[in-house]
């Protein structure tokens, strides 16, 4: 199953904003300085478009969390950038343990979403793939019924030249036989009672 246009640009920004607001969040939990808003715009538009090349079909699970675990990457590049004017923020114990901290919260947090969005990705999919199931199904009674009304149109047009018997009224017709129904016992009703 392919998905649309449309379908694909909705799924790749949902992708992006969880992206983004999950490197932001990891880099100022692990002590990193505050995103300007043009490296913020850089890195929604950036991973958007990744994800929109990646959004034509549904995705595996390792697919998602290697697709986020990229994107927490290059975010954490472009934070750690962009953010070197607020590098005056303080750190814990120095450059080192501040990056191995940002990676360790990167690293953890892309996982827990990656596994979180693979969940969503499956149960949207699932739910797409019942919507086209019960419209091809809805197309088929369709197309039988208009195949039945086409069918019962040309009978009607077939017939419309040979003549039509006319209806015989009841009075014309041949008596029924007196003995067919001789053995019959009727049993409606109430009983009947003897006089007395």
């Amino acid at each position: 199953m392919r998905a649309t246009l449309s379908f694909r640009l909705a799924r790749s920004a949902a992708f992006a904003a969880v992206c983004v607001l999950l490197a932001v969040g990891a880099h100022r939990f692990a002590g990193g300085g505050g995103p300007t808003p043009a490296a913020l715009l850089t890195g929604a538009l950036t991973v958007t478009a990744g994800a929109a090349v990646a959004a034509g079909r549904e995705r595996s699970p390792q697919a998602i969390v290697g697709l986020l675990i990229g994107a927490q990457a290059f975010l954490h590049c472009l934070l750690d950038v962009t953010g070197s004017a607020a590098a005056s923020h303080p750190t814990w114990h120095g450059g080192l343990s501040t990056q191995i901290g940002m990676l360790t919260a990167h690293l953890t947090a892309a996982l827990l979403t990656g596994w979180w969005l693979s969940r969503g990705e499956e149960a949207l999919w699932s739910v797409l793939r019942a919507i086209g199931a019960g419209a091809v199904r809805c197309l088929r009674a369709v197309a039988v019924l208009v195949r039945a009304l086409l069918a019962l149109r040309a009978a009607d047009l077939a017939g419309a030249g040979r003549p039509r018997r006319r209806a015989v009224p009841r009075s014309e017709r041949a008596p029924r036989a007196a003995g067919v129904l001789r053995h019959a016992v009727v049993r409606r009703g109430p009983p009947v009672l003897p006089v007395l």
